[in-house]
């Protein structure tokens, strides 16, 4: 355990995304006067590093080093200049408006000042590379999507090397990283050229049945076994989401349609066939660039399945081995076998669909440099036409989270060697990176990003991080983001619940209803 005490709230998320990424190796907590006296008693004795925040800046204690920063208050709330607080005479200047966190309304800078934020976020990161000897891929970037700020500064007429100066001096960002960031935006911005950000939208369908849960897994998901006598009546409440959508939206293009899960081909032929046809029937798919499934199980995936798919027309599916290595699989609870990968992606090709994603997941528990090339070589042999490479987060929901309790985090690696092999192997397969995220308590401070060959791309992918257009979102857990024409973002969330949301069905659509106007 590596324990972090922080007199003050407000900090943690940033804290504990810094300290998590030098120390990969170990179970970070951080206290702070929220944390509870009995906890706080049991955790005393752990403490690594104590943070004392005051207005006037900041004391580190680091392994018993101490370490000051001076804060000077700034001439205006943002400025353009070198930020004035000081740590051994040098800190980045401040984050523009544009890139600030949100603060908590408070009138003490230690909370509230989006410049202290960033000076202390600097001041934290220097004396962190200084005590351990490392640098950090993403610098101290923490709760900005990377490619965002790249977008924002290309907007604003910056040079590409303008572009980079700003991601290694302002967070300390690699330029390996910095690169592909301004890479990737410079690809998106021609990818949603054609979206139609105002007067379009995009529709999202979960289906939250999986053949089993997986260890890593913390999304809506229920094992079908369990709830196939709910999956008609599940349907159903699909449905009327979707009338309710048609027709509030018809004045509105539809730009992509994503199925999404869990798993949508837990579902039976006929259940797929019942919900395709009424989507066709409610939706004008003239306008559609982009209709996707995810048919990630191969233990889900049918011929009988995918015929449903091709005749209502889905132009891209993804089949998800995640790993080739079998005992990771059966470790992690993934029920399908590498062989039946192979042979679900090879059914697929021979029913026609063109366009095949594979997703990968580096960093699972075990796994060396060794495994991520072997599985990488057997991704090359099969040539999907896209590859969206993700590093291990642990999702506290999940039950990885409570195996690492229970072990400890070491057996999870994820390094700049294996983050290579996979972007070598998507070259080899003509693929170059066209979106980036990244999520909190990620695998080796790296980032998750979808390759694919040109052509090939997944619009939907890049609308949902960039949070450029309305996406109205169907089914249990199913988020709806409105995306307002002054990029102001305003969200509903249905209820996670199956039993429950099915109970409250017109609860949900109530909730659309309001938040869509």
């Amino acid at each position: 355990m590596f324990v972090v005490d922080l007199n003050r709230d407000h900090f943690e998320y940033d804290v504990h995304s810094i300290v998590q990424a030098f120390y990969p190796g170990e179970q970070v907590k951080v206290l702070t006067p929220g944390t509870g006296e009995e906890k706080r008693r049991l955790l005393e004795g752990e403490v690594r590093i104590r943070i004392q925040l005051q207005p006037e800046g900041a004391r580190l204690k680091v392994e018993g080093q101490e370490f000051d920063w001076k804060y000077v208050v700034p001439d205006s709330e943002i400025s353009t200049d070198p930020a004035p607080a000081q740590r051994n005479g040098t800190v980045p200047q401040p984050v523009s408006a544009q890139e600030q966190d949100s603060d908590t309304g408070s009138a003490d800078p230690v909370e509230a000042q989006a410049d202290y934020k960033y000076g202390f976020k600097c001041f934290l990161y220097q004396t962190l590379c200084q005590t351990t000897g490392r640098q950090l891929p993403w610098g101290n970037l923490t709760g900005i999507r990377p490619t965002k700020i790249a977008m924002g500064l290309l907007e604003q007429g910056k040079s590409d090397q303008e572009v980079l100066g700003h991601y290694q001096e302002k967070y300390f960002v690699s330029g390996t990283k910095a690169q592909l960031s301004l890479d990737i935006a410079r690809r998106e911005q021609k990818l949603l050229a054609d979206i139609h950000h105002v007067d379009g939208y995009s529709l999202y369908i979960g289906i939250p049945f999986c053949p089993s849960t997986c260890l890593y897994c913390s999304f809506t998901s229920f094992p079908i076994g369990g709830y196939r006598k709910q999956v008609e009546t599940y349907v159903d409440c699909l449905v009327k989401e979707m009338e309710f959508v048609a027709a509030h939206y018809a004045h509105k293009i539809l730009d992509t349609v994503y199925i999404g899960g869990g798993t949508p081909t837990t579902l039976e032929p006929a259940q797929l066939e019942r919900l395709f046809k009424r989507l066709r029937e409610l939706f004008d798919f003239s306008t559609v660039q982009e209709f996707t499934v995810e048919a990630g199980r191969a233990d889900s995936i049918t011929e009988e399945k995918l015929d449903v798919l091709r005749r209502f027309g889905v132009t891209r599916i993804s089949v998800n081995p995640q790993t080739m290595k079998q005992e990771t699989l059966d470790f992690i609870g993934r029920k399908a076998s590498v062989e039946q990968v192979e042979q679900a992606y090879a059914l697929a090709r021979r029913q026609g669909f063109d366009n095949i994603n594979m997703d990968l997941i580096l960093g699972l528990p075990g796994e060396t440099e060794a495994d991520v090339q072997h599985t990488i070589d057997r991704v090359v042999e099969l040539a999907p036409d896209s590859l969206t490479v993700h590093s291990l987060a642990i999702k506290r929901a999940s039950r990885l989270n409570l195996w690492i309790q229970e072990n400890g985090v070491g057996m999870l690696r994820n390094t700049d060697a294996t983050m290579d092999i996979a972007a070598r192997g998507a070259e080899k397969l003509r693929m170059v990176p066209y979106y980036l995220y990244r999520q909190k308590n990620m695998s080796g401070n790296f980032e998750n990003v979808g390759y694919a060959r040109d052509g090939k791309f997944g619009l939907y992918n890049i609308l949902i991080m960039e949070e450029v257009q309305t996406i109205v979102a169907l089914g249990a857990g199913a988020i709806t983001k409105r995306v307002y024409p002054d990029g102001r973002i305003e969200r509903c969330q249905n209820g996670k619940d199956v039993a429950l949301y099915i109970e409250k069905i017109e609860e949900m659509i109530q909730r659309k209803r309001e938040l869509l106007g």
